[in-house]
């Protein structure tokens, strides 16, 4: 399969006319902070020829095959392997000081789900790894066999918003003394029989939620976005557009705070005139976050998730 085959943009028509305003400028520099198959960016490459686009990801495999797919763009590409919340040390090699446009398209991309060995699938046997850059940090494995009851039970809550979560730990902590984890089938059917009956009836896939939370674990992914967004924020020019696309509650939640901090005045209360250095930086360019409609979730399931959400700088730092 190509890797256009394997790769559906999420929203893509819709990201494209939230930044097409600020992209029209010849020399306009657009950063893609979540390069995956790049097809957000060949999307941006085509629809604004004057474009240069800077494409971040830690997957090296996704690199590589990003940047077969926008060889024929040439020079206006510029492919880095980095963490999104490295953006400003990444412009800063690059000698660009401000951007006209942010993409991030966060979660997990097509490439690593539909790789059984990258282990982030729950739907198949395969190793736990769930590292989204092979060549650093611990695996979802070592995470499992490793970490202490009580802070298993924190990440399971905090980053799956798992109820169970103690239920579930007490079953991982029994079966690792046995036998450390190594594939995710165990860890699957383990969560089947560790959970009330009334729990599997709800919510797909009873290992969804735990699946999620050691993910976002292993690759530090709440912690980077907390970092990443007003680092993106602070790239834009003035009339420059920022848009994010988020796939579950916790990160459509910072979104929305750091958006919607942006947008709003910092002056303390009472004042009867409100002094420029107050004033909001950022406009608010979606009402709540964007949906995908349904004919594109009939198209593409992985879409159904998906929560846009979209701002414009109006003003610059005090």
């Amino acid at each position: 399969m190509s890797t256009n085959e394997r790769h559906v943009p999420v929203m893509l028509r819709r990201c494209l006319d939230l930044l097409a305003p600020a992209l029209g400028e010849p020399g306009a520099t657009v950063v893609d902070c979540t390069l995956g198959l790049g097809g957000h960016s060949e999307a941006l490459l085509s629809q604004f020829p004057d474009v240069r686009l800077i494409g971040l990801d830690r997957d090296p495999a996704a690199l590589e095959l990003a940047g077969e797919r926008l060889a024929r763009f040439g020079d206006r590409a510029a492919l880095v392997h980095a963490v999104y919340d490295e953006l400003p040390e990444v412009l800063g090699r690059l000698g660009v000081p401000r951007v006209r446009g942010v993409l991030f398209d966060l979660g997990v991309s097509s490439m690593q789900l539909d790789e059984a060995e990258r282990g982030f699938a729950y739907s198949r046997d395969a190793p736990l790894d769930m590292r989204m850059d092979q060549s650093r940090g611990v695996s979802a494995a070592e995470v499992l066999n490793t970490y202490p009851p009580g802070e298993l039970v924190r990440i399971l809550r905090a980053y799956g918003e798992e109820k169970q979560a103690r239920r579930i730990v007490s079953a991982i902590v029994r079966e690792r003394e046995k036998e450390p984890f190594t594939g995710s089938a165990r860890l699957v059917e383990l969560i089947r029989e560790a959970l009330p009956q009334a729990a599997k009836r709800t919510g797909g896939n009873p290992a969804k939620r735990t699946f999620q939370a050691l993910r976002i674990e292993v690759n530090g992914e709440l912690a980077v976005l907390e970092r990443a967004l007003p680092a993106a924020v602070a790239a834009l020019e003035v009339g420059g557009r920022i848009a994010v696309l988020s796939y579950h509650s916790l990160e459509d939640r910072l979104v929305k705070q750091v958006l919607a901090a942006g947008a709003t005045s910092t002056a303390p209360p009472g004042l009867p005139v409100v002094p420029e250095r107050y004033q909001p930086r950022l406009r608010l360019l979606t009402r709540g976050a964007e949906l995908p409609t349904e004919e594109e979730v009939a198209e593409n399931r992985r879409a159904a998730p998906a929560r846009l959400r979209g701002a414009e700088r109006i003003r610059e730092e005090p």
